[in-house]
């Protein structure tokens, strides 16, 4: 199909392009890339690394991920999604650590790629991506409220765990400062107005100019970006770190973690950008481009990156239709990199947390969050809870392993409810003149109907069926069984076994496809007797009563 092919966009958009899509993509690029400058500062100084970092990663990884993408409007850089991980590495391992963990991720997500996994990103469900997405917005914003409320902690103060987090602004509420409040308060109003003035100018941008000049002109006590960072507008530069076995193994845990988000987030915003233009992206090459990013990203200095939701709909808004968008955006901000960084040093921390604030607003998705709280199965609101609780108060990783499996269990869980065996009722059709639509059973015969597929999680339920002592075969109609898996398989060897003990043949009626070859390659088929599996019921009823007839014969 299309979409699976593991060729980047940008070949294929060149064919049809034109010097007017040209124009757009420029304009829209550019747009993109003055929305993308402030949030990357904020994302950068929320992940606990410099505001360079976040201009590293829009610049090297937004390039590469446009140039071999599977998307004709993704954009990517730094996102929120990562912020909290990539703090935790960073204070855990350095930025040493950052970079392996995220060479790691990026191989492993070129592997995913060329071993065409893009398209499992629909078996994880709904309910996992809604609770950990909720989950890391509330941590955003709580990880703000230091620098929104002006705060100022003892050093040595532990603030890696959102717990930590809000023990230490419980402790030190004291030494809030009205002057950050307000700074924070008036940049979070114009977040909050400005969509409705304009949309051709971000938000994001005016509130930083104005926390810059309130700053600067009422002479407030705020801390800025150069108070706390070392500001520098040096374009990125190559550094290697030293890979070894031991390093490696140590930092594969946190690659494995970003690679998981950096494939679900890049793949779940190329799903809502394609809704958005009527395309369809390539997985499967998204996830080469992904993993090529982060690779280029880590080697030059940059963080984590992935596809960006609010960016990529943003560059559709403003008639980017192919990679050249993003390109052009990576292009822009070296130029902003080197002119304009110094001056970002001036930006208000409030300033900061209040546009993080936004981002964690616009993630949390609480309408859909309650939606999903008052209409879904009660299995699905215990993972979306629970994926949500443990995300904020542990983290992502064992969110997502915790509510994986949970929903996995209730999935077996369901599936073995739905899966049934029914004994068929023996009557003469002489004798039941109401039963002229069902079927008559040969003597000493009895019938099995199997429906749902067959697994461990109900496998006991053949170990359960019974005889009587007047019974010479039983027939077991599969056609409602999709799949059999090697626990079923076990125990129906296991009944087959007791049906040989007590002189009972066994007789199968519409075998699918699935079943009948595990039941081949277990060796079942020939342990039954091939004349033993018929194509229908009426087939296996007749057969059934001249075997029934045959071993009351001998018995004779």
């Amino acid at each position: 199909m299309h979409k699976d092919k593991i060729k980047p966009m940008l070949f294929s958009t060149m064919k049809h392009y034109s010097g007017g899509q040209f124009l757009k993509d420029v304009i829209s690029g550019i747009i993109v890339a003055i929305i993308a400058l402030p949030l990357s500062i904020a994302l950068a100084l929320a992940s606990g690394v410099g505001p360079e970092e976040g201009l590293y990663t829009a610049i090297v990884a937004g390039f590469i991920i446009s140039f071999l993408g599977g998307s004709r409007v993704q954009i990517a850089g730094p996102t929120a999604a990562f912020a909290t991980i990539v703090a935790g590495i960073v204070a855990k391992n350095g930025m040493e650590g950052l970079m392996l963990a995220t060479i790691t991720a990026g191989v492993l997500l070129i592997l995913m790629g060329l071993c065409r996994l893009g398209g499992l990103i629909r078996f994880i469900p709904y309910t996992i991506t809604t609770g950990f997405t909720s989950g890391i917005a509330v941590t955003i914003l709580i990880g703000q409220i230091k620098d929104f409320l002006g705060l100022t902690y003892p050093e040595g103060t532990p603030t890696i765990e959102t717990i930590d987090k809000l023990k230490a602004i419980g402790s030190n509420i004291g030494s809030f400062n009205l002057q950050a409040f307000l700074v924070g308060a008036v940049c979070l109003a114009i977040l909050i107005i400005w969509p409705k003035i304009s949309e051709k100018i971000p938000g994001s941008l005016i509130a930083v100019i104005v926390g810059i000049l309130m700053v600067r002109f009422l002479n407030l006590k705020v801390n800025t970006i150069e108070n706390l960072y070392v500001i520098s507008g040096k374009l990125p530069t190559f550094h290697m770190p030293v890979l070894t076995f031991e390093t490696v193994k140590e930092t594969f845990g946190d690659g494995f973690t970003i690679a998981i988000l950096a494939a679900i987030e890049s793949l779940l915003s190329c799903v809502v950008a394609d809704s958005m233009i009527n395309s369809h992206h390539r997985s499967n090459m998204e996830l080469i481009a992904q993993g090529c990013g982060n690779i280029g990203s880590a080697l030059f200095g940059g963080i984590p990156a992935t596809g960006a939701i609010a960016r990529t709909a943003a560059n559709i808004k403003n008639g980017g239709r192919t990679p050249v968008a993003g390109i052009v955006h990576a292009i822009v901000l070296v130029l902003v990199l080197v002119v304009l960084m110094p001056y970002a040093g001036m930006i208000p921390m409030p300033a900061i947390a209040a546009i993080l604030f936004m981002v964690a607003y616009n993630m949390c998705q609480w309408r859909t969050f309650a939606h999903l709280c008052k209409t879904a199965p009660k299995s699905d609101i215990i993972v979306l809870v629970l994926t949500f609780i443990l995300t904020v108060i542990f983290d992502l990783v064992i969110a997502i392993e915790i509510g994986m499996g949970m929903a996995i269990v209730l999935f077996m869980k369901r599936m073995s409810e739905e899966s049934q065996i029914t004994g068929w009722k023996r009557y003469d059709a002489e004798d039941d003149p109401d039963g002229m639509n069902l079927k008559p059973l040969p003597e000493h015969v009895r019938v099995y109907e199997i429906s749902g597929p067959m697994f461990f999680g109900d496998a006991d339920r053949i170990a359960s069926i019974e005889f009587k002592e007047t019974t010479r075969v039983i027939i077991m109609r599969m056609r409602g069984v999709p799949a059999l898996d090697a626990t079923a398989m076990h125990s129906l060897t296991t009944l087959f076994e007791r049906c040989s003990e007590q002189g009972i043949t066994m007789v199968f009626s519409h075998v699918n496809e699935q079943p009948m070859r595990t039941m081949v390659k277990a060796g079942f088929v020939n342990q039954v007797g091939k004349e033993n599996f018929r194509p229908h019921i009426d087939d296996a009823i007749e057969w059934a009563g001249k075997v029934a007839a045959k071993e009351g014969d001998k018995k004779k």
